[in-house]
């Protein structure tokens, strides 16, 4: 075994074990670095851009060993001159650090959850969820759950991956939107929609070990595939996960989404007037490359029971340009910059 694979072995069995954020597991996506504590029973994954470590969710751990990880971590990445930015913290990290005047809050959206034992009754209420169900059935349209090897030695579906990819209106981003998953399926479940015995698309689902629960983390699909196909595999992975024992699932965060409770932030903080014009701009002309609105609508449309609002703690008591910048690089692999132009310039060709 490699080093890098023993590694994310290593990081592996401790999401297994401990895995409680919805993004725990995708800490063994391409492109993260592992951190380990000394005592070796806690982990925490992060990017590193603009000297800020842009931590996803965070540690692994215990529960209580959260805080003692989470110090020790920062700890580190101080005495290396590096700030640290916990994304997408989750509420053990929010309540540990709620009245701490050295910490910032940063809204990031929210994601929408699902008991998936209720999903029947979720489909039954709803007519255009079961139009667009029927509407794959008269298409020919077929699910099939597919082990890891076999989707790992398909040609077809690398092919609707990079359709779907080429589709996009930015370059492919990283960190928690990662779409290059088919070789490290391990743990996941993938289910594939089929057409006249060819993939039209497939789901990736990614378990949140800690919690009987799961994320459905991606769904990419071809741009010929009908209308509904999507919406066909939701309904396929939610009775597929029930079955298996599942008790909660979710399809992530939506950036910036308006669904989540209009709740204050944590400690009766406000937003500074220019993080907050900055995040209405974004969502105002971000549209033009990453479409938050209609990924928003995408996921309430199948009526979750609850929104999670999600937020990012810095270890600075105001939110930085940097921070943001260094948030932005880590999505980007890069440069923001050097991202954008490369979406125009795809714009253009298009």
């Amino acid at each position: 075994m490699t080093p890098d694979a023993a590694t994310r072995e290593r990081a592996r069995a401790l999401v297994l074990a401990h895995g409680w954020n919805a993004m725990a597991y995708q800490l063994l996506n391409p492109g993260f670095t592992h951190w380990f504590d000394a005592r070796g029973d806690a982990l925490v994954g992060h990017v590193t851009r603009s000297r800020t470590r842009i931590v996803a969710g965070a540690p692994v751990s215990a529960a209580a060993r959260v805080a003692d990880v989470a110090r020790a971590f920062e700890a580190e990445a101080h005495a290396r001159r590096e700030r640290v930015l916990w994304f997408g913290a989750g509420e053990r990290l929010e309540s540990l650090w709620a009245h701490d005047p050295s910490r910032a809050f940063l809204p990031l959206g929210a994601q929408p959850w699902w008991d998936p034992r209720s999903w029947s009754a979720i489909v039954a209420a709803r007519r255009s969820l079961r139009a667009q169900l029927a509407r794959t059935r008269g298409k020919g349209v077929t699910v099939e759950e597919w082990t890891p090897a076999r989707a790992q030695a398909s040609a077809a579906l690398r092919d609707v991956l990079r359709t779907w990819l080429a589709a996009r209106g930015l370059p492919p981003l990283h960190f928690l939107v990662e779409p290059q998953t088919l070789d490290h399926l391990d743990d996941r479940r993938l289910l594939v929609a089929l057409r006249e015995g060819a993939p039209i698309a497939f789901m990736v689902a990614t378990p949140i070990p800690a919690r009987r629960a799961w994320l459905v983390e991606q769904w990419p699909r071809r741009p010929d595939a009908p209308n509904g196909t999507v919406e066909r595999l939701l309904d396929a992975t939610m009775r597929v996960l029930a079955a298996a024992g599942a008790e909660q699932v979710t399809l992530g965060l939506a950036p910036l989404s308006v669904r989540a409770p209009q709740v204050p932030l944590p400690g009766g903080r406000t937003l500074a007037p220019w993080v907050a014009l900055a995040l209405r701009w974004a969502r105002a002309h971000g549209r033009r490359f990453y479409d938050v609105d209609g990924l928003d609508a995408f996921k309430a449309k199948f009526a979750p029971q609850r929104w999670e609002p999600l937020f990012a703690i810095t270890d600075t008591p105001t939110i930085t340009p940097r921070a943001l910048w260094a948030i932005a690089g880590a999505f980007a692999q890069g440069s923001p910059l050097v991202l954008a132009v490369r979406g125009v310039v795809r714009a253009a060709r298009g």
